[in-house]
């Protein structure tokens, strides 16, 4: 939120986007400061921001493109997960990836012990929760404690994987609108994707294939 898929054919593609320590928060390290809505929404409404989202689904669409040569006949992609390093959030990450898998058919998301195509970590952020890269294709979502208090966040967690699915943010949205994310306010519940992007992230994992687009 940054503030914040069938056939037998179906393929697991290894998106060699597993998060290194180096390039993620410690669980170790120091706090950042508490954040607050405003801190949160500065840094959603940002363009560091839209450019990690961006960095972060290329590297998804990039690894996709290149691996789809040796599975051609792929109908669907599945995307792993780790949760090692986000303890405190399975239940609300179990629960955001089971309303996108049952929301798209092109793409599928699969938890694994270790490794996969991108982690979840957790910790302290004033920016809040968001999804990135290290730049060199590997790929991570973060969950802010604080922010996951004072949001939903089971909404916090749906909306930063829709990131990871192909998603922008749409602060200006309604709450009916997962990828709106903070914009609607604390009191918005709402963690399911509605019609528009659920057809959006259908039509980009179509047939397994990522398509380019201007989405961002």
């Amino acid at each position: 939120m940054r503030h914040p898929r069938t056939a037998a054919l179906a393929s697991v593609f290894g998106l060699a986007l597993t998060a290194v320590l180096a390039a993620v928060p410690s669980a170790t390290a120091a706090p950042a400061p508490a954040g607050n809505a405003a801190s949160y929404s500065a840094y959603e409404r940002s363009q560091e921001n839209a450019d990690a989202n961006r960095a972060f689904f290329e590297a998804v669409q990039r690894s996709v493109a290149e691996q789809r040569a040796a599975n051609p006949g792929a109908l669907a992609v599945t995307v792993t997960y780790n949760t090692r390093n986000a303890p405190s959030f399975r239940s609300q990450i179990a629960r955001s990836t089971q309303i996108w898998n049952s929301s798209v058919s092109n793409v599928k998301l699969q938890e694994v012990s270790s490794g996969g195509s991108f982690a979840y970590y957790e910790g302290n952020d004033s920016r809040g929760s968001y999804a990135s890269t290290d730049g060199h294709g590997r790929g991570y979502i973060f969950l802010d404690y604080r922010q996951n208090q004072q949001y939903n966040s089971t909404r916090v967690t749906a909306h930063e994987t829709g990131h990871v699915l192909g998603l922008p943010d749409h602060y200006s949205g309604p709450c009916s609108e997962l990828m709106s994310g903070g914009g609607p306010g604390t009191s918005c519940q709402n963690a399911q994707p509605n019609a528009a992007e659920r057809a959006r992230v259908n039509a980009l994992w179509r047939n397994g294939l990522v398509a380019a687009g201007a989405q961002h």
